[in-house]
């Protein structure tokens, strides 16, 4: 029984003293070698697909008042990778993102609200040439020094798009249904950094 309230009465101040947390304020670029961006869809009905975009940067402001902060991203869609190449080459085609005639997609903050482990982060997302609003859920994971002097920040995110509200509509029926599904999770890993203020 000791031992049981020991451990809830930890659990507790853990908790508490994550709760009392705070995104430290600053300009941070996002660090794509240790950074992610990836989607899952369905597919066949019973199973589904996922991928990543291997080329992007961004940048996360963090402000005092957590409503002011932004982020930002620029993905080079034409590096999509889901470890099939016949398959990256049609999702680079006209008949999904076009990437000769719409080589990025980007992300622009409109409203942030919440608490630094559950953050909502209302955007809009613009690919090949359509702008829709998406919601992310964003929980943040702390903040550490590097080996090389960068403070560094993390969070994880997702959030749901409907791929034909960007002109995503190639699609054929299978018996079971559709082959490829509308919805689309969005699945995002980001470390950023800046240099570490020496006065601090």
């Amino acid at each position: 029984m000791t031992k049981l309230i020991l451990s809830s009465l930890i659990t507790l101040a853990s908790l508490s003293a994550f709760a009392g947390k705070t995104i430290p304020a600053g300009s941070y670029s996002v660090d794509g070698a240790h950074s992610t961006i990836g989607f899952e869809i369905p597919h066949m009905v019973i199973s589904t697909v996922e991928g990543r975009f291997t080329k992007f940067d961004g940048t996360i402001t963090v402000d005092q008042k957590l409503e002011k902060s932004s982020a930002n991203l620029n993905v080079d869609v034409g590096t999509i990778d889901t470890s099939n190449k016949d398959r990256d080459d049609h999702l680079k085609s006209p008949d999904f993102f076009d990437v000769t005639k719409n080589p990025k997609m980007t992300f622009v903050t409109k409203k942030i609200s919440g608490t630094p482990e559950k953050l909502k982060l209302v955007g809009d997302l613009t690919l090949k040439g359509k702008t829709k609003e998406v919601i992310l859920d964003v929980k943040y994971l702390g903040d550490v020094v590097d080996l090389y002097g960068n403070h560094k920040v993390a969070f994880n995110a997702t959030g749901k798009i409907n791929r034909k509200d960007f002109g995503l509509t190639w699609g054929k029926m299978i018996e079971a249904g559709p082959a490829i599904g509308d919805e689309v999770t969005l699945i995002l890993k980001i470390q950023a950094n800046k240099p570490l203020d020496k006065k601090g």
